[in-house]
C-alpha cells in the first residue's frame, strides 16, 4: 500500500473562535488571582461587572443589527474584551468608569466597525485609552499592595461601597503605581527614590508576582499555539534593550529594564493585547516589526510622554500601522521566486 504525499494545509483537530477565546480567558486567570491577592476584591469586582455589562451590550447591539444573538455570544469575544479592560482598571475605579469603558469598547470600537473581525483597533484598549484621557484622576487612583497596608486590603462589602460611591476611600488605600512614582520623582535620583519610597523598596514584589502570573499565562498560550512567539518576544526584547541602553548611560535618571518589564502592564500587553489576531500584523516579519515598534513606543511614551505606562497608546498606534506592515511584508507565495509586495512602477 502506497501513501500519497500532499502538501499542507492539514486539519488536525476541530477548532473555532470560541475555543481560542476560552483558552485566552483561562490564561488570564493567574494574573487576576495575583491582582486579587495583592489588591483585594476590587479587580474581581471590576472584571465581573465589566463582563455582565459587555454581554448585555453585545446582546442589545446584536438585536438592533438583526443578528443571531446566541451564535455571536458563543465566540466569547465580548467576555474577553471586558476581562482585559477590567484587569487594566484600578481596583477602586467607580462603577460608571467601568460602564463607560465597556460601552466604548463594545459598541463603538467593535460594532460600529462591523463586529468581530472588522475592527481596526483593539476594543479593550480603545475603551481604556478613552478612560485614561477623560478621567485621569479616577484612572490613576491605584491601591497600595497588601504588604504596605497595616490592616490589610478592604473587605468585599467595603470595596463594593467604594466602587458604587456609597463610601469614601480612605487615604491609606490610595497610592501611585511604581511607573507613575518613578516618572514623578522630581529632583530625586533613582537611588534616592528607592531609599525613600516604600512602594519602590517593598511593594515591587507584588508587581513582580503579577507580571510573572501573566507570563505564565502567556507561555501556556504559546505552548498551545494560540499565537506565535514573534510579537511578544520582539516587544519584550526591544523594550529591554532600549531601556537597558538608557539605564546604562544614566542610571540616576532612567528606570532599569526590570522595572519596565514587570512594574506595569507590559506582560499583559505583550501576551494578551498586542497579540490580538484581528488588529495585529499577520506575516512573521510583520509581527516582529509590529512587536518591536510597540516596545519602542512604550519606552518613548513612558520616558518623555505624559503617561507612565503607555501600553494602550503604543498598541493602538501600531494597530493603525498593521495594514501597512502586512502590505510590505507579504511572504513569498508557493511557486514564486519572490513575494509580491511594495509599490509597483
Amino acid at each position: 500500500m502506497s501513501l500519497i504525499r500532499i502538501t499542507s494545509p492539514h486539519t488536525q483537530k476541530p477548532g473555532g473562535t470560541g475555543g481560542v477565546m476560552l483558552q485566552v480567558i483561562l490564561a488570564t486567570l493567574p494574573g487576576l488571582a495575583a491582582l486579587c491577592y495583592f489588591f483585594g476584591w476590587g479587580p474581581l469586582i471590576n472584571v465581573m461587572m465589566a463582563i455582565v455589562l459587555a454581554v448585555s451590550l453585545e446582546a442589545i447591539v446584536l438585536k438592533l443589527r438583526n443578528r443571531p444573538i446566541g451564535f455571536y455570544l458563543n465566540d466569547y469575544s465580548a467576555i474577553l474584551t471586558a476581562l482585559l479592560l477590567g484587569l487594566a482598571l484600578p481596583p477602586f475605579a467607580p462603577w460608571w468608569v467601568t460602564f463607560v469603558g465597556v460601552f466604548v469598547a463594545i459598541v463603538v470600537a467593535k460594532h460600529l466597525y462591523g463586529g468581530l473581525g472588522n475592527n481596526s483597533f483593539n476594543p479593550a484598549m480603545v475603551g481604556y485609552a478613552l478612560l485614561l484621557i477623560s478621567f485621569p484622576v479616577e484612572m490613576t487612583r491605584w491601591a497600595p499592595p497588601a504588604m504596605l497596608v497595616e490592616n490589610g486590603t478592604l473587605g468585599l462589602v467595603d470595596t463594593l461601597a467604594v466602587i458604587f460611591e456609597m463610601a469614601q476611600l480612605p487615604d491609606a488605600y490610595t497610592m501611585a503605581t511604581p511607573l507613575d512614582e518613578f516618572k514623578h520623582k522630581g529632583a530625586l535620583t533613582a537611588e534616592e527614590l528607592w531609599q525613600q519610597s516604600a512602594l519602590m523598596s517593598q511593594g515591587l514584589e507584588a508587581w513582580y508576582a503579577i507580571s510573572a502570573a501573566y507570563l505564565l499565562g502567556g507561555l501556556y498560550l504559546l505552548i498551545r499555539k494560540v499565537y506565535t512567539w514573534h510579537i511578544p518576544v520582539s516587544m519584550l526584547v526591544t523594550l529591554f534593550m532600549v531601556s537597558g541602553f538608557f539605564y546604562g548611560s544614566d542610571p540616576s535618571n532612567y528606570a532599569p529594564p526590570l522595572l519596565h518589564l514587570t512594574a506595569g502592564a507590559t506582560m499583559l500587553g505583550a501576551f494578551f493585547i498586542a497579540t490580538d489576531p484581528v488588529t495585529a500584523a499577520t506575516s512573521n516579519k510583520g509581527k516582529l516589526i509590529f512587536g518591536a515598534c510597540i516596545g519602542l513606543l512604550i519606552y518613548i511614551i513612558r520616558s518623555w510622554g505624559n503617561y507612565p505606562d503607555a501600553v494602550a497608546f503604543a498598541v493602538l498606534l501600531m494597530n493603525l500601522s498593521a495594514p501597512f506592515l502586512d502590505y510590505y511584508t507579504r511572504p513569498r507565495t508557493y511557486g514564486h521566486k519572490k513575494p509580491n509586495r511594495g509599490i509597483k512602477g
